[in-house]
């Protein structure tokens, strides 16, 4: 397949990295599997391959591809980063009480709770030990501090979960942990495997990070504006669930005291009514949040797009800025 043939960026990233992401799909086979506890497989399997677009694996090869690096280093770290990615969902679900993911039921509906969490841990022990086998002590330092960046991150959202107290500032640091960190990291270490320049390790880390940003406050506003069969979600789940998302901080911010009681009675008490979804919007158009929180993805792709500046010519790193203008170009 010729990747220049392909419209949208992640498909043109798929193609360029057909072999080596074969390769990882490969590895996440054979390591996934257990010869003792046949049920980790069985869990693994069932999220592994559903159909997920393995964007993170597709980060740390293409990073350590436009600096160059043609060794098999990068395949395993890809591979490091699905499953700490992996891990991350299983135990998500089961915080989050799920039921469904990709259009399939989770793993903790299928199985148990017990078994998602403990499928969990697994790939987390997996996954140092993939990254263990480069032989590389700083990407065994980003991917650590990116682990517990994580964990981190779901704990502040979950102690600031229907506070409406909850800062942009806040929202941020959220972000940063659980959708930033991993992005991040599996960039920056397909620079450090390549031994490129501190220059574009620094900015293939900071693209990442921004790219991150930018990815979920685009997934918050399309729960408000995007086209449920394009996004396989209803519109307004994350107001159902009460999540304090991008534009409703900024509503509440912008809220006056009839407005802030309404905020109160549906996010922080849960207790919601029939119009109260269409009353939620109503408030963010007055207030101007949406097209806000659109401006704010918008300024976050740039970043990405600019942090590339001292990263080596190249079709992957073409792509990559692609990539940041198409995950906000989803908001037209």
């Amino acid at each position: 397949m010729d990747s220049r043939t392909v419209a949208k960026p992640q498909e043109r990233l798929a193609a360029a990295l057909s072999a080596d992401m074969g390769r990882v799909n490969d590895l996440i086979r054979v390591r996934m599997a257990s010869e003792h506890a046949p049920r980790i497989p069985e869990v693994t399997a069932h999220l592994v391959e559903a159909g997920g677009k393995r964007l993170r694996p597709m980060l740390t090869l293409a990073a350590a591809g436009l600096c160059g690096y043609e060794g098999p280093d990068a395949v395993k770290l890809a591979a490091t980063v699905e499953f700490i990615h992996t891990a991350t969902l299983l135990h998500d679900d089961v915080v989050d009480e799920s039921a469904q993911r990709r259009g399939r039921p989770t793993a903790n509906l299928l199985w148990d709770n017990q078994s998602s969490v403990l499928v969990g841990d697994y790939l987390f022990a997996r996954s140092f030990q993939l990254m263990v086998e480069t032989d590389r002590i700083e990407v065994l330092g980003i991917l650590a501090n990116a682990s517990a960046t994580i964990a981190e991150g779901e704990v502040l959202q979950l102690s600031a979960a229907q506070d409406l107290a909850t800062t942009e500032a806040i929202y941020i640091q959220v972000v940063k942990g659980k959708t930033a960190a991993l992005f991040s990291a599996a960039m920056e270490v397909g620079g450090i495997v390549a031994d490129a320049d501190p220059a574009a390790i620094e900015g293939l880390r900071a693209y990442g990070e921004a790219l991150g940003i930018a990815f979920q406050i685009a997934d918050d506003l399309l729960d408000y504006q995007g086209d449920s069969a394009a996004t396989g979600k209803n519109v307004g789940d994350d107001f159902r669930e009460r999540k304090l998302t991008l534009p409703v901080i900024k509503a509440i911010a912008a809220a006056d005291a009839d407005e802030r009681a309404f905020w109160k009675r549906t996010i922080a008490d849960g207790r919601q009514a029939d119009g109260d979804l269409e009353t939620a919007l109503d408030l963010m158009n007055r207030h101007g949040t949406l097209n806000a929180t659109r401006d704010q993805a918008y300024r976050w792709a740039e970043t990405a797009q600019q942090a590339l500046a001292p990263c080596p010519e190249h079709e992957l790193r073409d792509i990559l800025h692609d990539l940041a203008g198409y995950v906000v170009s989803r908001l037209n």
